[in-house]
């Protein structure tokens, strides 16, 4: 893949243009001003200036109303989802009202036209399938999106539709952005009318590719699989942060085939190693490939969603392709290990390994499926006794000896326990039951290697870092890490957004020296 080189415009000197003049002149004595996000000004408080590295407070007053009629006035209309932009910016400006419609908050969000993002992904892309994006808010779905419709438009000469709802895309007023290039935006009253436009604009514009952000409804959902079904390319972005949100969210699953519940045979129950009533993919998928943006360095692609939903619904891995941006613009790529999943109806035999069946009593599914998830163990909760190969309760319980318990004792099902109904404790125990080694996959390396860069920029420019979110046992590496280099570690937010913030405290050079090995520890 060839290399390039990130360009990001923004036009800022327009957004500052419509701020209080008191509040534009302390922004522009601010040296880091090109790394702002939004300014928040709300009544009767403080102006905030908000960055990456964190919230400045702009010591000029108290917002008052005058000030929020000021910018009212200088601004665009503001529409029913109470959103108002910067003609041929892409700056938002959003409303707070109190109960009677009177505005008492703005937030103005800096919008930026980032070139060049799209080459990590540039040959899935052009590849002429239809393409899902998911990410957490802010890690740059639309900037992708943009510019994706700029090289399809401008490079490879295709029609392109953007169905731009409240002009996230392609900016405010009549004339779009030029980030779009070439391509055709056609703007979403409200956000409730988002599936009919999508169908009109292929009704009556002939598109090659529809763009579109942030699918959302089952209508949404399934406006998409009309058009799909039309041959026309579809890039869109949908709410969650990885395939398997959507297969647990009934409003979106359409969108990779739609799951439904099958009672299999007793004999096909056999020669599947599962209990009777298992999860399939209803249909086709409406999208052929998923990218996961892990952060604005590195992607996952799955290039076959239906083989990817099948292997999750048998429990195993998704085995994505790892792309991760280089500081000179090229890619590296780490190649997934080969697939063992058959699609729906293949003929293929089953991967060799035995699934071994778990009936968790007081231990919960949910953290029992994932602990089985993040080490790849060959097992699947079932929903039965009587088609369990192992109990698994919790010990404290186990000692007790309640009647519900005994009666599965009689079943001639071993019965295991462990000390508590935790994520950790539950990775343990199967761990030591199937005997899965505990070295790190592709992805935690990536984690470790990001938090060891973290911890570099901490040590050496006195800040915190925050890092991508992980799950508890990559948080614990990281942790351990920050802490070999004598750094202070944080866990803040919730699942599944929790992640790490490092911070610089007092250390000793020896300890920090000693830590340039200690990653390879975990390996």
């Amino acid at each position: 893949m060839a290399e390039s080189r990130i360009e990001i415009t923004d036009n800022l000197d327009l957004l500052l243009g419509v701020l209080p003049p008191r509040v534009r002149q302390q922004l522009d004595a601010i040296p880091a001003l090109d790394s702002l996000i939004e300014v928040v000004l709300d009544l009767g408080r403080p102006p905030e200036a908000r960055f990456p590295s964190g919230v400045m407070t702009l010591n000029q007053g108290y917002v008052t109303r005058e000030d929020l009629d000021f910018m009212v006035a200088r601004v665009g209309a503001f529409t029913k989802d109470n959103r108002a932009g910067i003609e041929r910016t892409l700056h938002r400006i959003s409303a707070l009202r109190n109960r009677f419609g009177e505005i008492v908050g703005l937030t103005c969000r800096v919008g930026r036209a980032v070139y060049g993002t799209v080459e990590i992904v540039r040959d899935v892309i052009e590849s002429g399938k239809s393409v899902l994006i998911l990410g957490r808010p802010g890690v740059g779905k639309t900037t992708l999106l943009r510019e994706a419709a700029r090289v399809l438009a401008d490079e490879l000469g295709r029609r392109v539709v953007i169905v731009d709802t409240s002009n996230e895309i392609a900016g405010d007023g009549d004339i779009p952005h030029p980030g779009i290039g070439r391509a055709r935006r056609m703007q979403v009253p409200t956000p409730d009318l988002q599936h009919a436009v999508m169908i009109e604009a292929v009704e009556n514009h002939m598109p090659e590719v529809v763009v579109i952000d942030e699918i959302g409804t089952e209508a949404e959902a399934l406006a998409a699989r009309t058009i799909a079904e039309r041959g026309v390319q579809l890039i869109a972005t949908a709410h969650g942060n990885s395939l398997e949100n959507l297969i647990t969210n009934p409003t979106l699953a359409d969108l990779i085939g739609g799951i439904q519940s099958v009672t299999l045979g007793d004999e096909e129950a056999r020669r599947r190693r599962t209990q009777k009533t298992v999860l399939e993919r209803k249909a086709p998928p409406t999208f052929d490939t998923l990218i996961e943006i892990h952060s604005q360095e590195r992607f996952a692609v799955h290039p076959d969603v239906a083989s990817v939903v099948d292997a999750l619904l048998r429990h195993q891995p998704a085995r994505p392709e790892l792309r991760l941006r280089r500081p000179d613009g090229g890619v590296d790529r780490e190649a997934p290990a080969p697939t063992v999943a058959p699609s729906v109806g293949s003929n293929r035999s089953e991967p060799s390994r035995r699934i071994t069946r778990i009936f968790p009593y007081a231990v919960s599914r949910e953290r029992l499926e994932r602990a089985i998830r993040e080490i790849d163990a060959p097992a699947a909760v079932c929903t039965h006794p009587r088609d369990a190969d192992m109990v698994l309760t919790l010990r404290a319980l186990a000692r007790k000896h309640p009647k519900k318990l005994r009666e599965l004792m009689t079943h001639a099902v071993p019965v295991h326990a462990v000390n508590a109904n935790t994520v950790g404790k539950l990775m343990d125990f199967l761990r030591e039951q199937f005997d899965v080694e505990h070295g790190l996959d592709a992805e935690q390396q990536v984690a470790l290697r990001e938090a060891e860069d973290a911890i570099a920029s901490a040590i050496a420019e006195r800040r915190a870092i925050e890092l991508e979110p992980q799950n508890a046992y990559v948080r614990r590496l990281q942790h351990q890490l920050a802490d070999a280099y004598g750094l202070e570690s944080e866990s803040v937010g919730t699942q599944p957004f929790r992640r790490l913030i490092i911070r610089p405290i007092a250390g000793t050079p020896a300890r920090q020296r000693m830590a340039g090995g200690f990653r390879q520890n975990f390996a």
